[in-house]
């Protein structure tokens, strides 16, 4: 038997969801949002597939620990910052005067700040075709595909856009879940040491809230993608034009309410 009180509450959060994501429709923006609290499961959209910007770095982080379990990467291995292209954008290593970091210190980078260039020389030490082998096969991740390095516009130009799906982002929370527990502890600390709280994260006040997660933005794209102790959430939005970023924002904002208690 249904308690009339629990089937009032989510009747009241649905239409509190239906509400902000119609400000979205409105503006011609196509979205996937997903909100699990307890038994509570809320998916709803209009697009399946989405560029994933710097979403993209959370699989490439999950894939480097699936191939360091089996000894194929070690994160305590030094990196030269040197060793490729320099790119800018997201982070700040580009600035560092120290030029050799392990990739423990790259990843966390690649989370943290979402910096590029850490992340181009983490795909460059796991090697693109094997990190979208390991997203694939091993993870799950069918509609996951890493297709060109960070900051690359001649292959964006081209076309050639790293993307994830839907059902890749819900997947994500199994994956963290499964990890071992001290991976799991580690994962935890990183996504938590991010510093982008302008999505999601906008209408808490500071260090209020453990909010595990990884934003990502391209023109025309922004992402959250996060969970705390209790809860899920993400919101992914493309064809966003820039007059309508304020709105977007707020929509983030409000839905990100939804993460306290």
């Amino acid at each position: 038997i249904c308690d009339p009180a629990e089937e009032t509450v989510t009747a009241s959060l649905e239409a509190f969801i239906s509400s902000q994501l119609d400000r979205l429709a409105r503006l011609g923006c196509r979205y996937a949002f997903h909100y699990r609290s307890g038994d509570a499961v809320i998916d709803v959209g209009t697009a399946e597939e989405f560029p994933s910007a710097s979403l993209i770095k959370v699989p490439i982080l999950l894939a480097w620990l699936a191939l360091e379990r089996r000894g194929e990467l070690d994160r305590e291995e030094l990196c030269d910052l040197d060793s490729g292209p320099q790119v800018q954008g997201a982070g700040f290593s580009w600035l560092l005067g120290a030029r050799t970091l392990p990739y423990r210190d790259c990843l966390l980078l690649m989370i943290a700040v979402s910096d590029n260039a850490c992340t181009n020389r983490v795909i460059e030490r796991a090697g693109m075709e094997r990190l979208n082998r390991v997203m694939a096969e091993e993870l799950g991740l069918g509609g996951t595909r890493l297709r060109r390095m960070m900051m690359d516009f001649e292959a964006r130009a081209r076309g050639e856009e790293n993307t994830i799906t839907v059902a890749d982002a819900r997947r994500l929370y199994r994956l963290v879940a499964d990890l071992p527990d001290p991976e799991r502890e580690w994962v935890d600390a990183l996504l938590a040491a991010n510093q982008d709280d302008a999505l999601l994260m906008r209408c808490h006040p500071r260090d209020s809230l453990a909010f595990h997660h990884k934003t990502g933005s391209l023109p025309g794209v922004l992402h959250d993608w996060g969970y705390t102790r209790g809860k899920e959430m993400f919101l992914l939005t493309r064809e966003v034009r820039d007059k309508d970023q304020p709105a977007v924002f707020e929509v983030f904002g409000e839905l990100g309410r939804l993460l306290a208690g």
